[in-house]
């Protein structure tokens, strides 16, 4: 038996102070809801969570990309609902300019409405865009450039859009090139004669020269059957694109919920499993109080030896 150095005790003061270690560390995962805070927790478990919790990052930036591309794919193809409803107008008109019943006045009103109509289907195709993104033609930097004048003026197609859907640089999906505007539908030349028609003086007769005809209403009319097919294929395009769009954002939102899922599993603690861990250190804790009191007593048997 040795007086100066209690083995006992010290031993069970280690045990005590390792029990207090791990109670502050349950603590801490029980406070936080973490099961890992720092690297030393778990090295290679903070490393996996933190590379799924990078890529959940990622898929929902994604999504996020998706969701304003279907904003912009819905503003699109509203534009060129509006601008199929213009070329149907023109049609019924075209159709009224094709009778006989009709009189030269008439359609000269009818040029000038016409004309009216294109101009205001270019400004549609000018005018729409998404956070200054153009969405049916390249941007025009000429000013009032779709005033009278400039109604068959060249305009430059659209280069097809594209969008990030996904964490990966090529996850991309794109649309075809669009050049939804009187130009690009080959108005051109309707215009022009609508435009014409349009300055006749209201005494003209039949023969008079520039005159809006009905063999031009009859051209006009397989003119504007051509444009709705062409405005109609940009507009199936954008359906597609929009379909395709929606499908890959329920595609990476599953991916997503398994992912963060995934990462919970590693990351987060289980309140039930560390509940009892907390409980269990405790009552060991208690008990190496217990013991290291029981060590120190130990020495006073030292005492009976000597009386």
């Amino acid at each position: 038996m040795r007086i100066n150095t209690n083995v006992s005790s010290l031993t069970a003061q280690e045990a005590s102070t390792n029990t207090n270690k791990n109670i502050s560390s349950s603590l801490e995962k029980l406070s936080t809801g973490l099961r890992i805070n720092k690297a030393a927790d778990d090295a290679s478990g903070l490393a996996i969570a933190d590379k799924l919790r990078t890529q959940a990052t990622s898929i929902n930036q994604g999504i996020s990309n998706g969701n304003s591309a279907v904003a912009l794919l819905q503003i699109t193809d509203k534009s060129m609902a509006e601008q199929s409803t213009i070329l149907d107008t023109i049609k019924s008109k075209l159709i009224q300019a094709n009778t006989d019943t009709t009189s030269v006045a008439g359609r000269t009103a009818i040029a000038k409405d016409i004309t009216k109509l294109l101009q205001q289907l270019n400004n549609i195709g000018e005018q729409t865009n998404y956070n200054g993104t153009n969405l049916l033609q390249k941007a025009r930097t000429t000013a009032n450039a779709s005033t009278e004048g400039n109604l068959t003026a060249t305009r430059t197609a659209l280069g097809g859009l594209s969008f990030q859907i996904g964490e990966g640089t090529q996850d991309l999906i794109k649309t075809k090139t669009i050049n939804s505007n009187v130009a690009g539908l080959k108005l051109s030349d309707l215009a022009k004669a609508v435009r014409s028609g349009g300055k006749v003086s209201a005494g003209a007769t039949a023969g008079t020269s520039g005159v809006f005809t009905r063999t031009m209403a009859q051209s006009g009319q397989k003119a504007i059957d051509k444009a709705i097919s062409i405005l109609n294929g940009y507009r199936g395009d954008i359906g597609s694109t929009q379909n395709q769009v929606e499908s890959a954002i329920r595609n990476l939102t599953t991916q997503a919920t398994n992912i963060k899922n995934a990462e919970s599993t590693i990351r987060d603690v289980d309140y039930a499993q560390e509940s009892a861990n907390y409980n269990k250190l405790n009552i060991i804790a208690q008990a190496g109080s217990y013991a290291i009191s029981q060590a120190n007593s130990t020495q006073q048997n030292v005492l009976r030896l000597l009386q």
